[in-house]
């Protein structure tokens, strides 16, 4: 869900467009489909080795005292939270390819400015430019 633009740039005419190129459109496409595709393998791999230790700590609790318990819990919580920002980093790469279908990839979805080249091959799939990202995580 898109947070409401910030009021320094509502009023801010979008800087205008320029068109990508099929062969940059399909480049682009396809890092992002790998990168997916590479981060489902890893969450399944995750989910798979979450499955094996719930199964090895089940047939190994026998005896287990309170703080046993608890650093299997911790660690439980711990796996999960990683499967958990595997499967986010997964949504945010398939909302990149959506948002390149669309044709508003490389574009801030705050101001409407270009995200710069930089920012993208670091992060192929921002969504806002560096200032707008910075004003983000001062809230």
């Amino acid at each position: 869900m898109a947070k409401p633009a910030d009021t320094r740039t509502a009023g801010r005419k979008p800087a205008a467009k320029a068109t990508r190129s099929t062969a940059e459109t399909e480049k682009i496409r396809a890092a992002l489909a790998a990168r997916r595709d590479e981060l489902t393998a890893e969450y399944d791999q995750t989910l798979s080795e979450i499955t094996e230790l719930q199964r090895d700590r089940l047939t190994d609790s026998a005896g287990d005292d309170q703080a046993d318990t608890g650093t299997k819990t911790f660690e439980r919580e711990q796996e999960i939270s990683l499967a958990n920002s595997i499967k986010e980093r997964i949504t945010q790469v398939e909302r990149a390819l959506e948002r390149l279908d669309e044709g508003h990839y490389g574009w801030c979805e705050r101001c409407g400015n270009a995200i710069p080249v930089e920012r993208l091959a670091a992060f192929p799939s921002a969504t806002l430019c560096v200032t707008c990202k910075q004003l983000e995580e001062r809230r």
